[in-house]
């Protein structure tokens, strides 16, 4: 008997879990014993999805983990994650028991090093060189003397105040200030907004539309400057259609908006020169000039009041050309009397001759010949219509006796006759005859109903 009853196994008395309790407790011992982590690692794929939640993989030569961060925190990340980017991300591991696989939840992410930093600085150069952000055939004119200077730096510091007081040294102008951080997180996106925000001004408006735009920062390391490397400040600068001049950092200091920029300048007060000339100079130049002008519009009058003494003297004497004339004159008034007899004597015997030739008895013969040509005209011209009228009515009479023998009244008086439908046709045949409803035959003497 004991051989027909199983024995228990080993372990059959062990507490059973289902599915979704055994990944609940992993859950949890993960996230408590890994609830803030510090992972450094490679950037590996990189998503993007409508939903706005970051997708990507942390890896290094031997393992991959993957990572999330949620939307709300996307916008947040100090450094956005790129492929091949070294970095150290912060934030707790969980798991994800849809799949069974665990990831990292990331809620802060920092470039790992500076020569990671000057790797993805490398890799975003190329990127946007490509797409010709940097060509030199697309930038602006700095303008020689702008009415209106906008400033997009930090509103206290030494830099603000370099640049005003270069300013104000050299050719004082309106200066609109845009305050923004020049460091930190919220470095790009207030540099974007402010290029953005001057070049959405309207001309000649309450706040003036400033004719050049200066962005400016002192020195610091490449953690410190890293917002003007940023992709949307680059194309925000690009985008300007507003000269706009760089001057972030000092001479040795080299950032992304310094080449798409119009023009670079090594510190800020460079830039401030580059932006006005100095008065005092180019009120000097304009003194000069006007000199110039004064000196050479003299010597030009001069010039001109010598060519016209010269040429003065080749003319001919007023007096004399004066008094040439006047005989002139004087000899033609002697010479008009005779002139005046001698035209009316001559038209006088031509009104002679033609008067001869107006005799009466002349008009008179003229006049009888002339109507004998008209009585032969209207003679020969009645003779003319007369036999052709009586042509022309032998010809009509031939015409009509042959109508009147080729006619079928001509027909009917043989004893022939001509039968009608009710609508007036010709009745050819005994069939359309029977059709008919009533006909109408047409003798040499009437018409017959039938």
């Amino acid at each position: 008997m004991s051989d027909l009853i199983d024995s228990p196994k080993q372990g059959e008395n062990a507490p059973e879990f289902s599915v979704s309790e055994l990944s609940g407790a992993l859950k949890r011992m993960i996230e408590g014993e890994f609830s803030h982590v510090r992972i450094r690692g490679e950037v590996g794929r990189v998503a993007r999805p409508a939903s706005g939640h970051l997708y990507f993989d942390l890896k290094d030569d031997k393992s991959v983990i993957a990572a999330v961060t949620w939307k709300g925190q996307a916008a947040k990340l100090a450094t956005q994650p790129e492929e091949g980017l070294e970095v150290v991300a912060t934030g707790k591991i969980t798991t994800f028991a849809g799949q069974s696989r665990y990831q990292m939840i990331v809620s802060g992410m920092a470039v790992a090093g500076v020569g990671a930093l000057m790797a993805q600085l490398e890799k975003r150069k190329k990127a946007l060189a490509a797409e010709g952000l940097f060509d030199a055939s697309r930038k602006q004119d700095i303008p020689y003397l702008p009415e209106v200077i906008g400033v997009v730096t930090s509103p206290s510091g030494a830099v603000i105040r370099d640049i005003l007081h270069r300013l104000r040294d050299r050719f004082p102008r309106k200066v609109i200030i845009w305050p923004v951080a020049v460091q930190g997180e919220k470095c790009a996106p207030e540099v974007t907004a402010a290029i953005e925000g001057f070049n959405k001004m309207t001309p000649g408006g309450a706040m003036p539309r400033p004719d050049l735009i200066i962005v400016a920062r002192g020195g610091g390391s490449i953690e410190d400057l890293w917002g003007f490397n940023e992709e949307s400040v680059v194309r925000a600068a690009f985008a300007s259609d507003i000269p706009l001049i760089s001057a972030v950092g000092h001479e040795t200091d080299t950032t992304l908006i310094d080449y798409a920029s119009d023009l670079r300048a090594p510190t800020p007060t460079a830039a401030a020169e580059h932006a006005v000339p100095v008065r005092a100079d180019l009120m000097g130049w304009i003194s000069s000039m006007e000199e110039r002008r004064v000196r050479s519009l003299a010597a030009s009058l001069e010039n001109k009041r010598q060519r016209l003494r010269d040429l003065g003297r080749a003319l001919p004497n007023p007096a004399e050309m004066v008094a040439m004339q006047g005989q002139r004159l004087d000899m033609l008034g002697d010479r008009l009397p005779r002139a005046l007899t001698a035209a009316a004597t001559a038209k006088r015997s031509r009104l002679v001759q033609a008067g001869a030739g107006l005799r009466p008895q002349a008009l008179s013969n003229q006049v009888t010949q002339r109507k004998e040509v008209l009585d032969r005209l209207f003679k020969n011209l009645n003779t003319n219509a007369k036999t052709s009228v009586d042509r022309l009515r032998g010809q009509l009479d031939g015409l009509e006796r042959i109508r009147q023998t080729l006619g079928y009244e001509a027909t009917l008086k043989r004893g022939y006759a001509v039968v009608r439908d009710q609508a007036g046709k010709v009745v050819m045949t005994a069939d359309a005859a029977k059709g008919a409803d009533a006909l109408e035959i047409e003798f040499q003497d009437g018409k017959v109903k039938a």
